[in-house]
């Protein structure tokens, strides 16, 4: 039987080149390639195998000549320079390195934190001017100071720990952070409005999701101490960087240091030039140790995967075998959608997962199902999670996750539940797969239901009272939003209801607000699927 054969397209570290020699992988290394496009397409389809940084772009053009390759390593955590659609299309596994950057990237934040409030880089450029301007820069000590980390993840967690060790009082925002965890961390939890108004400092380590997007706007600055300090290595886009400009302009800021921007490469940008800002180029994952960690843990994961089938850190597919797929992927996309309207609808700390396996899909491979749960779940707030990586991001937040396992007691042949605690509420959804291959809402909050998942949604609670579909109804109309289908269900007449209406297109913020404003209405959410 002949070696699998894998690229590398970009720089990695020899000690990577080496694994795959070690472990029985020819590996051919030629570190410029990714930057011709051309000769990557002529050659891909020779290996089974390609292990890339950011240089490389996987495209459509390039996957679809690759006949042999059955895996796609990214050492690091963007996969954006990889069409994954077309990846998946052609059954290919697609993985990254999640975890190699999180010390550095912390580490960075700290390190912007200080510069910050001794104004390092500027005192620098003045005394190399040989200005010697010694009383100018009159700096803060960050000792008793506190800080507010919002996003308290893998990296999140790691600069509470570096500032607790510099003698920082630290509060963290985070939704999806349990008390117990916090206790674990000596972080002080907190709401998003009380670590604005109290952080002398602010830092962000949370994903770019919809929910995260422009997070520090200019009403959140409004709610900020006169004086306040930002620091932003996380992702562009988090901050709204004309709202900052003002607020720096204004002397309500003192100062912030950014790693990211809204778009980049940043040549240009309304915070260039400001004396009160600290720039870098995206820096927060260089060090040659992080380097060096990410391109030998992808030569680990990719020679399992080549030589024994495991799968470790896959974007695009759960840990099932071949045999197993087709049952599974109707399964797993239930999972996931389940979880998906579970996570949409919870803001606040989850504290348990509970999800039941009743009837034939309780003898299925029940953990790739849950990790698919847990992924639909955590992705509407923490972005980049996937089946494999959702687990460990559970676990680090200090959600505990039951699997419960039944014999058929229901009406359906299979049914999967998912019933997700927080700290005010549990809330419970349940669904199947009928003969068509479909998933499908049966149950929730225990009101019956037959619907099909809709790529835009709203989603109602409400009291069942006369007159209430024809006022919903009515502002859909006047919205000009196409209502796709529209189920309800109730507990009992005059008693708790709900409503799940499939539109056409997404659902505009002044229509949502219009509908939750009718009084019969408790909750009103616009889903995505």
């Amino acid at each position: 039987m002949s070696k699998p054969k894998v690229l590398i397209s970009d720089a990695l570290s020899p000690a990577a080149v080496q694994i795959f020699k070690d472990r029985g992988v020819e590996v051919d290394f030629q570190p410029n390639l990714g930057k011709d496009k051309d000769k990557l397409a002529d050659i891909i389809g020779d290996y089974d195998g390609l292990a890339i940084r950011s240089a490389t772009k996987a495209t459509a053009k390039i996957i679809e000549r690759a006949k042999r390759l059955k895996v796609i390593g990214r050492a690091g955590i963007g996969v954006d320079n990889v069409e994954i659609p077309a990846a998946t299309a052609k059954g290919i596994i697609v993985m990254n390195t999640p975890f190699g950057n999180s010390i550095t990237t912390a580490e960075h934040a700290i390190t912007m934190m200080l510069s910050l409030a001794r104004e390092i880089p500027q005192a620098d450029a003045s005394t190399q001017a040989g200005k010697w301007e010694k009383n100018r820069f009159m700096g803060v000590e960050i000792t008793g100071k506190t800080l507010g980390v919002i996003g308290c993840g893998n990296i999140g967690s790691i600069v509470c720990d570096r500032a607790q060790g510099l003698r920082m009082k630290v509060i963290g925002f985070d939704p999806f952070l349990t008390e117990e965890r916090a206790r674990d961390l000596g972080v002080e939890k907190v709401e998003l409005d009380e670590l604005l108004k109290r952080a002398d400092f602010i830092t962000l380590h949370t994903p770019l999701t919809d929910k995260t997007r422009n997070i520090i706007d200019a009403q959140a600055i409004a709610k900020m101490k006169q004086g306040v300090r930002i620091i932003n290595c996380a992702r562009g886009g988090l901050v709204d960087e004309h709202a900052l400009l003002e607020a720096l302009n204004s002397k309500h800021v003192a100062g912030a240091a950014l790693d990211v921007f809204a778009e980049e490469p940043a040549t240009s940008n309304p915070l260039f030039g400001h004396a009160g800002v600290i720039c870098t180029p995206h820096l927060g994952a260089s060090t040659t140790e992080a380097q060096e960690n990410v391109a030998l843990q992808i030569a680990e994961q990719m020679s399992d995967y080549l030589l024994t089938g495991a799968i470790s850190n896959a974007i695009n597919f759960p840990s099932i075998t071949a045999e197993e797929a087709p049952k599974l992927k109707p399964f797993i996309a239930l999972a996931e959608k389940l979880g998906s309207f579970a996570g949409q609808l919870t803001e606040s700390s989850i504290t348990k997962i509970q999800i039941t396996y009743e009837g034939q899909v309780a003898e299925m491979k029940t953990k790739a199902l849950t990790s698919a749960v847990l992924a639909g779940l955590l992705r509407p707030m923490l972005g980049e999670v996937n089946v494999v990586s959702a687990p460990v991001i559970a676990k680090e937040r200090g959600m505990i996750v039951d699997e419960v396992l039944r014999a058929g007691e229901s009406d359906y042949e299979s049914l999967i539940s998912v019933a997700v605690t927080t700290g005010q509420q549990e809330r419970a959804v349940s669904g199947t797969v009928y003969a068509d291959g479909k998933p499908r809402l049966v149950d929730i909050k225990g009101i019956r239901v037959d619907a099909e998942f809709g790529k835009s949604m709203i989603y109602v609670t409400n009291e069942d009272k006369p007159g209430f579909i024809g006022k919903f109804a009515s502002l859909l109309g006047d919205a000009k939003i196409n209502i796709a289908t529209f189920h309800l269900g109730r507990v009992a007449p005059g008693s708790d209801a709900i409503a799940l209406v499939e539109v056409d297109g997404a659902v505009p913020a002044e229509l949502l607000a219009k509908i939750q404003a009718l009084p019969q209405v408790k909750q009103a959410k616009a889903l995505a699927f």
